[in-house]
């Protein structure tokens, strides 16, 4: 069976990355971006998609948290889409709401090779620790282009935004693990188009 893992570095005037991905793992995570939120959004991704993940980055957060979020992203999605390579025999499709106490999340992803976020996660505060909460959505929305995925994420109920964004990343997670599931022959390219 073909290892589904990749390494990203990835160098900026703004940030240093390094992000390994191995999609057949146990959920192990080693992630230190500096911004203590976004560490936990993504230790809650590793875990649930069940993607052993080391991340870490030095970014220009005298600056602000931004580009230290969307690199991040960009690091981890690149690396996604490396590890699954021509995308055969993978599931492709996968779909799942996750509950934290009173907020509801739905996320359903795309394995396509066409990148298409749909992010809409009502947050109304400004910042969840380090993290603002315009960079949550903006995370998911850069994973999505940079993994080539369609990603459709809402959250349908809540009232606590940690609560929401958690949720948020808990679904997508599910959602992944499912997509990125061995499924069928494993040559078989999961479209009828016989390429992703």
């Amino acid at each position: 069976m073909t290892l589904r893992e990749a390494t990203v570095e990835r160098t900026t005037a703004e940030t240093s990355i390094h992000c390994h991905v191995a999609l057949d793992g146990s959920g192990a995570s080693t992630i230190a971006t500096g911004v203590g939120f976004l560490d936990h959004l993504l230790h809650a991704l590793a875990r649930h998609a069940r993607f052993d993940l080391e991340l870490r980055c030095t970014g220009d957060l005298h600056v602000d948290d931004h580009h230290t979020a969307e690199d991040c992203a960009l690091a981890l999605g690149t690396a996604l889409d490396r590890a699954l390579g021509e995308r055969r025999g993978i599931r492709r499709f996968g779909h799942a709401y996750a509950p934290l106490d009173e907020a509801l999340a739905r996320a359903v992803v795309d394995l396509s090779g066409r990148p298409w976020p749909q992010v809409e996660l009502g947050l109304r505060r400004e910042a969840l620790g380090g993290l603002a909460c315009e960079n949550v959505a903006h995370v998911l929305r850069s994973l999505a282009i940079a993994a080539r995925m369609a990603l459709h994420v809402d959250v349908l109920k809540g009232d606590n935004d940690h609560h929401r964004a958690e949720a948020a990343f808990k679904a997508c997670a599910l959602a992944l693990r499912d997509a990125v599931g061995r499924d069928g022959p494993a040559d078989a390219v999961p479209s009828t188009k016989e390429v992703l």
